[in-house]
């Protein structure tokens, strides 16, 4: 494995910057990912890394080396793209043996079949080594594609939402495996999703980006903590976080223009008067919905709760969040 360092890259597309001076140092042994709307640049620095696409500006290193004029298979990197990509005429395990029979590799024929059904099996997909790829499921098609990439040891594994097509319990299932992979092998990983789930239990860094730039990087609890912006708040947090007017509350610094408030930001009982609208009952909690001053917020309270559609509610702030007019932190 190898650390990966991002210097200053700016990429554009017909007149559209969709990377603007990106620096990101990918640790050796890391599980990176990158959070962002449609848009905010997440697939164009994977493909920065893998040689897929070329920056404008700047440069990408792996394991200390520039990778500028080097080809994706120069750069023995690994990719899984958000739709998965077989060879149709190969079974599943000639599709996952495929990458070890490299030239450049020289793998011996007893590991690869050592290796392939490892991966097999932590994929769930052991019973259908001898199918055909076109014999399996769109989900089954998406697990081998990861398995292709995992049974080989690149410098870094590059994956873009490679868990979106799965159904939820597998999705759930191998987020347990992937992290346990990467922890057990030191393994790089650069991981794209929109997925704050899956941003919190697997990263042990978290880069926000918006609009082509990184906006944050940090760890998911240093990101959901302490966030530099609205915007990044708003990245990590079920339900999101309520970003509501300062002066609806006392207390508000100056320059206050937005006051941010996760669930347990809120104390309920006490305070300023809010209505409840609505009621969710999830089973370990309920969520529920409230109107403040013609503004809507959500909190969270006890499963056993008895409120209900139009009791009233007191509630105030602890530790909140405070933001400026331009959006950004206000400490």
């Amino acid at each position: 494995m190898a650390e990966v360092i991002v210097d200053n890259i700016s990429k554009s597309f017909d007149g559209h910057k969709a990377l603007d001076g990106v620096s990101l140092n990918i640790p050796d042994g890391s599980f990176v990912v990158l959070l962002g709307p449609t848009g905010a640049g997440k697939t164009t620095v994977l493909r920065m890394v893998s040689g897929l696409d070329k920056p404008d500006r700047g440069d990408v290193s792996i394991g200390g080396y520039s990778m500028q004029g080097l080809t994706p298979a120069q750069r023995n990197i690994a990719m899984v793209f958000q739709q998965y990509s077989l060879y149709p005429h190969l079974t599943v395990r000639e599709n996952l043996a495929f990458p070890l029979k490299s030239p450049m590799l020289k793998t011996k024929a007893a590991d690869i079949k050592r290796m392939v059904n490892d991966v097999a099996e932590v994929l769930q997909i052991s019973h259908k080594l001898d199918n055909k790829a076109t014999a399996l499921s769109g989900g089954e098609m998406q697990r081998v594609s990861i398995g292709r990439a995992l049974v080989r040891r690149p410098s870094i594994y590059l994956m873009d939402e490679p868990l979106s097509s799965l159904d939820a319990k597998l999705r759930a299932d191998l987020r347990i495996e992937l992290k346990s992979i990467q922890s057990n092998s030191n393994a790089t990983f650069l991981y794209v999703t929109h997925d704050q789930i899956e941003a919190m239990t697997m990263a042990t860094h978290v880069g926000v980006l918006d609009q082509g730039k990184l906006v944050q990087f940090d760890s998911p609890k240093d990101l959901y903590e302490n966030p530099v912006s609205v915007y990044a708040a708003s990245r990590l947090g079920q339900p999101r976080i309520n970003i509501l007017p300062a002066d609806l509350f006392a207390g508000a610094p100056q320059g206050a223009d937005k006051i941010g408030l996760r669930p347990e930001q809120i104390i309920q009982g006490q305070g300023v008067a809010s209505t409840v609208t609505r009621v969710e009952h999830l089973g370990d909690q309920t969520r529920l919905h409230l109107s403040l001053a013609s503004h809507d917020l959500v909190t969270v309270t006890d499963p056993y709760t008895r409120l209900k559609a139009g009791d009233a509610l007191k509630i105030t702030p602890h530790q909140p969040f405070y933001f400026g007019i331009d959006g950004s932190r206000i400490q």
